[in-house]
């Protein structure tokens, strides 16, 4: 995708699809030192939200964490279900785009009215109901999105998150930040082969397997806002443990960075028995059509999640989709009132 062709020019989720690596190379990694600090006291942080404010910004903190042997406990869940547990000992960090989004207001107050000290907020909106509702909040810089589905402020809400790892001395992605900007924009701008965007238009049901870092379970919701298609997620191996059962041929499968050992056996049931297409997004060769990413440390989920909104955007276009306006689906997934 580009903006200068005319099938993508017009279209403002494409246009903040490319911002993204603009809001990358210029992240201010510092913001988050008091919220690093509040997790050196808690020792454990609970990142909570709605869609995708939680999907891609959670649970690839939870996954590079645990990757760097970080020694704080970490856990999320959506806000309705959080509000069950005992938060009292943990630093809550929400994260709503808008900074109306009922469930995320409704569990921060109520933590908040139990004198809760340690509620952090995470929105693109100044002036918004979750300022009140937190301790701090951090104003993200993306600015305004106009496309229903989120992009550039999912993957800065990722930054803020990782920000603390960096804060902690974790992880020193923060050093290649520019390096990361400028891989992201080749990678949105490369078109792809057009045998794996037909045969992705031409599936009636997308389905996204992988590591459970928050990339492909992202991608599977992207896919009903800009594709309008039919997805499911398969974490981790979930993809050889049954599903073939109910898998079609014509069905497509996106492999996010597969697990090698398992790729023969996705060839042999999923491809082969069932007729499913297969693709792989991956930073290494595989058996199956293979979008190739670059390597930048400590941005492989990144480079994951903006490969697959390219490929989206593709078969979208493909399908004569209006990128920018869904039917039914709305940019505040449940707004606060009151």
């Amino acid at each position: 995708m580009n903006l200068t062709d005319s099938k993508y020019k017009d279209f403002a989720l494409v246009k903040e699809m490319l911002e993204t690596a603009d809001v990358v190379s210029k992240f201010d990694f510092a913001q988050t030192k008091s919220v690093a600090k509040m997790l050196l006291k808690t020792g454990r942080i609970f990142l909570t939200g709605e869609g995708s404010s939680r999907i891609f910004p959670a649970k690839s903190f939870i996954s590079t964490a645990l990757k760097l042997g970080a020694s704080f406990a970490t856990a999320t869940d959506g806000s309705f279900q959080a509000s069950e547990y005992d938060l009292s000992n943990w630093l809550v960090c929400g994260a709503s785009n808008s900074g109306q989004t009922k469930e995320i207001i409704a569990l921060l107050k109520k933590l908040k009215d139990a004198g809760h000290k340690n509620l952090v907020g995470v929105t693109a909106n100044a002036g918004t109901k979750i300022f009140d509702v937190t301790d701090e909040t951090i104003l993200l810089s993306c600015g305004k999105e106009d496309a229903v589905a989120a992009t550039k402020s999912v993957v800065e809400q990722a930054l803020v998150y990782r920000s603390i790892l960096v804060n902690l001395g974790l992880c020193g992605c923060d050093a290649r930040k520019e390096e990361a900007g400028r891989l992201m924009t080749e990678i949105m701008t490369t078109e792809y082969d057009s045998e794996i965007i037909s045969k992705l238009a031409a599936a009636p049901t997308l389905y996204f397997a992988g590591r459970n870092n928050g990339a492909a379970e992202e991608l599977t919701l992207k896919t009903n806002e800009i594709t309008r298609k039919k997805s499911d997620y398969l974490e981790g191996t979930y993809l050889l443990h049954g599903v073939e059962e109910v898998m079609r041929a014509g069905e497509a499968c996106v492999l996010i960075d597969p697990f090698p050992s398992e790729c023969e056996k996705i060839k042999e049931l999923i491809a082969g028995r069932a007729g499913v297409y297969v693709v792989a997004v991956s930073s290494e060769d595989t058996i199956f059509p293979t979008i190739k990413l670059p390597k930048c440390c400590g941005y492989a989920p990144f480079f994951q999640l903006v490969a697959g909104w390219n490929l989206l955007v593709q078969t979208g276009v493909a399908l004569g989709v209006n990128l920018d306006k869904p039917e039914r689906a709305r940019k505040i997934g449940n707004e606060f009132v009151g």
